[in-house]
């Protein structure tokens, strides 16, 4: 009978053995009788349970039993004596009824159980609680009846319950690691695995293990076996050391400890079988993928693209074939870690079959892994490759824009900068084509170092596509360089020649700008006449060299002119002509031809007046003597008059606008000089006429003398 059984039973405590001991080195049995109906079955069961667990030896020295029925009725205890008789008759030595004070007295007379002694089989004596330290020792009863020996039921049953539990299981374990040790050494020695030899126990060696030395050191400790001697402390087993628990404990302990080990070899015999088949498995399966499902996935893959988005369509394919191929390479570093981890704790029998699994699998991951790193360059090269061509054929359509676009620039310099924005557009588009080039080259060499083996041995992968459609792109777009190169020649030489036809209108607008400023430098600056024939001769040279630069500066901008009709004839700008600046500088040269010839003939009459007016003025001894012809001071009159008129009129322009010479302060400065000359020449004349009368005189003095 087991305690689990009757496990509400007992926590009744209809019945108990407290561990105490009479004078006779007896069991103490005390059913303490409560005022509710006590159950006789249960009573019954308890008893046959509590006097299972002593041994033959403990029971031969006979119980005492303890009847409380302090709290009960009198037909209720002598019920409970009577049952004694059959389940325990022979072990009973002595019944203690404990009766409550003067309450059975008058009861007692009715029945009396010494007088039954003989057909009981056991002394019943009616006894009060206070005077049961007649029979038994205090320290050997409960503090119910004023003992001092500690018991708790509660922990009694609990403790009992680990007590068999662990008797229990470590028993059933221990049959069970004999028969899985013994089956596994079959198994070996067989070679062959059947299911027995992976039978598992029922109970976890470790927990039972656990139990078994928990309960050995209360044991150890004398709380399973009571106190010796009425010693203190937690009693709560009633087992004498004559049980030999502790003994039995240790033992069950020892063997499960030895089946244990050889269980755990067993188990680590099982875990590496188990673990090197798992390895074995999953090393077929990523073999058996990469060189089934994942080779075939490749084989399909070879193409280039033809553009961008046809590249990026199959680098987004290449990456989800990328994706599942992770996932099994994934799966070859963990078996790789596990591998490297038996190899170096394995036993010699498994190194040879490791490593050739850790060599099969590392050769076909290893394949695989440079078959898609070859295929994902091929295809991010093709990518490049098609990246660049995009932007080479954009550059070029927006060079050929350019060129297909009418000129019509503000100027000279909008033109040189559209020229040199060209000239930057064709160097670009040359740049370009050359990284073309170099892109398809390396695209190329990847292809033609392409192997078979990489797509299987057994598959042979034809470029010929591939590489017809890199030279196409690129003799197309060297064609559509070429074709942009020539008309970028065109293109340059017609705005250098519109540069030419801008600096030519130019240079023209400024030769009349200059052929103006000669002709206001002549009207305000050109004013002096010279105060002698010597600086007026000066002057004069002056003005004539002052006017061919006029003159070359006229004839420069009617080349020009004449130079941007050619131009325009040639751009077929008809749109363009030289404008005003002809008419302009028609209009400016004559302006400066009648203020050039007015200033030249100016001069030229102030010549003559100063050579006039020197030959009169001369004085020399011998010219002192020479008569002047009164015509020739009347001439030299005449003249200054005339040249005094001349400085007072106005230049008159052919449009009949009129302009003078410098300021009127500057005019009256030269005529001052001349008035100054002419007053000398007056002078002059006067003291020759003077002469002349003194002449006339004396000779007609003379004449009446000689009469």
């Amino acid at each position: 009978m087991d305690a689990c059984t009757i496990l509400p039973v007992l926590k009744k405590k209809l019945a108990f053995l407290s561990g105490g001991k009479d004078r006779r080195s007896g069991l103490i049995l005390t059913i303490p009788l409560c005022t509710e109906q006590t159950s006789m079955e249960e009573l019954s069961t308890t008893l046959d349970y509590l006097l299972c667990i002593p041994s033959e030896k403990c029971k031969a020295r006979g119980f005492t039993v303890i009847v409380d029925g302090r709290k009960s009725q009198w037909n209720i205890v002598k019920t409970v004596v009577l049952m004694l008789q059959n389940v325990i008759p022979a072990e009973v030595s002595l019944v203690c009824v404990v009766k409550p004070d003067e309450f059975w007295d008058k009861k007692v007379t009715h029945f009396c159980f010494w007088k039954e002694k003989d057909r009981l089989g056991f002394e019943v004596i009616l006894v009060s609680a206070n005077k049961l330290t007649r029979y038994i020792e205090p320290c050997q009863l409960t503090d119910e009846f004023g003992g001092s020996l500690v018991y708790d039921h509660l922990d009694w049953v609990n403790k009992r319950l680990v007590f068999e539990k662990f008797t229990k299981e470590s028993t059933s374990l221990l049959d069970e690691l004999t028969v899985i040790n013994e089956n596994e050494k079959g198994c070996q020695a067989d070679k062959e695995r059947s299911s027995e030899c992976n039978i598992l126990p029922s109970f976890d060696p470790e927990t039972v293990l656990q139990t078994g030395h928990e309960l050995l050191s209360e044991l150890q400790q004398r709380r399973f076996n009571g106190s010796e001697g009425g010693g203190g402390g937690t009693a709560w087993s009633p087992m004498d050391d004559e049980l030999l628990a502790q003994p039995q404990v240790m033992k069950l302990l020892d063997s499960l400890r030895e089946q244990y080990t050889k269980y755990q070899e067993v188990c680590r015999q099982r875990s590496k079988r188990s673990q090197l088949e798992e390895i074995q498995t999953k090393v077929m399966q990523v073999v058996n993928w990469l060189e089934g499902p994942g080779t075939d996935q490749l084989r399909t893959q070879w193409g280039i693209g033809d553009s961008i988005r046809a590249s990026q369509a199959l680098q987004q394919k290449h990456e989800e074939i990328e994706s599942q191929h992770s996932e099994w390479f994934a799966v070859y570093v963990e078996l790789n870690q596990q591998i490297a981890a038996l190899l170096s704790a394995g036993d010699e029998e498994d190194l040879m079959e490791l490593k050739a699994l850790q060599q099969q699998l590392s050769d076909v991951c290893y394949r695989q892994a440079s078959q898609l790193e070859f295929r994902q360059n091929v295809l991010q090269s093709a990518h490049e490759f098609h990246l660049t061509a995009q932007d080479l054929s954009q550059q070029l359509d927006g060079l050929l824009g350019m060129l297909c676009a009418d000129v019509a620039p503000a100027d000279g310099a909008a033109i040189q900068q559209t020229l040199k924005h060209l000239e930057e557009k064709l160097k670009s588009v040359d740049g370009a084509l050359q990284n073309l080039r170099e892109k398809g080259q390396v695209l190329l060499d990847q292809m033609s170092t392409q192997t078979p083996f990489s797509y299987g041995k057994d598959v042979n992968i034809e470029n010929k596509d591939n590489i017809e459609h890199i030279h196409s792109v690129m003799e197309d777009m060297q064609l559509r360089k070429q074709r942009c190169e020539d008309m970028v020649d065109v293109r340059r030489l017609k705005m250098l020649q519109m540069v030419q036809l801008f600096k030519c209108e130019e240079d023209a607008s400024q030769a009349v700008e200059w052929l103006g400023e000669l002709l206001d430098a002549l009207l305000k600056t050109h004013i002096r006449l010279g105060d002698d024939s010597q600086e007026t001769k000066v002057l004069l040279e002056k003005h004539k060299k002052f006017v061919d630069v006029a003159q070359s500066t006229y004839d420069y901008g009617r080349q020009l002119l004449q130079a941007t009709v050619v131009l325009c004839q040639s751009l077929r700008c008809t749109t363009r002509s030289s404008g005003d600046t002809l008419p302009r500088l028609n209009r400016v040269w004559k302006q400066f031809t009648v203020t050039s010839d007015e200033r030249q003939h100016r001069l030229e009459m102030a010549g003559a007046f100063h050579t006039a007016a020197e030959k009169v003025l001369r004085e020399s001894p011998e010219l002192a003597e020479m008569m002047v012809d009164v015509e020739a001071y009347e001439e030299l009159d005449t003249m200054g008059k005339a040249l005094l008129d001349r400085l007072t009129v106005p230049v008159i322009f052919p449009d009949g606008s009129e302009q003078f010479f410098g300021s009127p302060g500057d005019m009256a400065s030269s005529a001052e000089s001349i008035r100054d000359r002419m007053k000398l020449v007056e002078e002059k004349r006067f003291l020759q006429e003077e002469a002349d009368q003194r002449l006339d005189d004396e000779a007609l003095e003379a004449g009446p003398r000689e009469t």
